[in-house]
């Protein structure tokens, strides 16, 4: 197993030993306004699912059905792996979604990246960006402020992967266990919970529904995957790690493959490993497209 510092050392070396990014170890959540609270109870994580969960298929439909006419937020972090949205899990999301025919609003958070990160090298940049604008890159300059994102207006939401998820939605990559959340995040979650309406993350995304839900939504199931660096097929997970993370915040991880999503039918949460798992692109992006399917199905109920 590994250990949940060793994840966090690897987050902040980079999500690749092959290069050297060294992030901040202080706080930042002045700069974003977000809340910070600490927890330390855990819960066991699982290899198969309880009666009112399940894993999907690695097949998928490709053609829409009566889905076509829901509406879906999607919440984004900026554009780049290292430093905001990891744009393979973000783009399959918004490519499924479209392939369903559902109508889609992106949302971004309205303040500056945590840092940015020049991708072919690793090394943190001096010059600043905006998250939003950032994430703006993605969606052809369709975005909203985060703070814009109500509810009422929408029957799912879907939060892809990457780094920003960890270090502008959250401060995971630099406080661990004691991180806070964006506060909107963690409104937005605990209302779609609330009103009964599906969730859907990806990566290591699934570590934001822990923080917000984990304590106060009973048998909270989730994935990122595998709890091993390496499963018993010989697939690479070098962040194996937030499994016990996830555990840590009071949720339940279930461990998966790339060739399913982890369905929480009872609490209307699906999560896929996608990059969590050093795979091909392809694997990737048929893996969202299972967390999507499966989010769509509890948006029918």
């Amino acid at each position: 197993l590994v250990s949940f510092p060793k994840m966090l050392a690897l987050l902040r070396t980079r999500c690749s030993r092959r290069l050297h990014l060294r992030l901040p170890h202080s706080p930042i959540t002045s700069a974003f306004g977000l809340t910070s609270s600490s927890s330390s109870s855990s819960s066991s994580s699982s290899s198969s699912s309880s009666s009112s969960s399940s894993s999907s298929s690695s097949s998928f439909s490709t053609t829409s059905s009566s889905d076509s006419k829901k509406n879906v937020a999607v919440v984004l972090s900026g554009c780049g792996v290292y430093d905001g949205s990891e744009v393979t899990e973000a783009v399959a999301a918004l490519v499924h979604l479209s392939r369903r025919g559902c109508s889609v609003k992106s949302f971004a958070p309205l303040q500056p990246q945590m840092h940015v990160i020049d991708h072919t090298t690793g090394e943190e940049q001096k010059e600043k960006r905006n998250a939003l604008k950032e994430s703006a890159r993605i969606t052809r300059g369709v975005v909203d402020p985060l703070d814009m994102l109500d509810v009422d207006d929408f029957d799912a939401v879907v939060f892809p992967g990457g780094f920003g998820a960890a270090k502008n939605l959250s401060t995971f990559a630099t406080m661990g266990m004691d991180c806070g959340i964006h506060p909107k995040v963690k409104l937005i979650l605990e209302k779609f919970h609330d009103a009964s309406k599906p969730i859907g993350l990806c990566c290591i995304s699934p570590v934001l529904a822990a923080k917000a839900l984990g304590k106060t939504v009973p048998n909270l199931e989730l994935t990122v995957g595998s709890d091993k660096e390496e499963d018993e097929k010989g697939n690479k997970w070098p962040h194996a790690g937030a499994a016990e993370a996830i555990s840590n915040f009071g949720a339940t991880h279930v461990v998966t493959g790339l060739d399913s999503a982890h369905v929480d039918a009872k609490n209307l949460v699906v999560t896929s490993a996608a990059y969590m798992c050093d795979a091909a692109p392809h694997e990737v992006f048929d893996n969202v497209g299972l967390m999507v399917e499966e989010t769509l199905k509890l948006a029918e109920k």
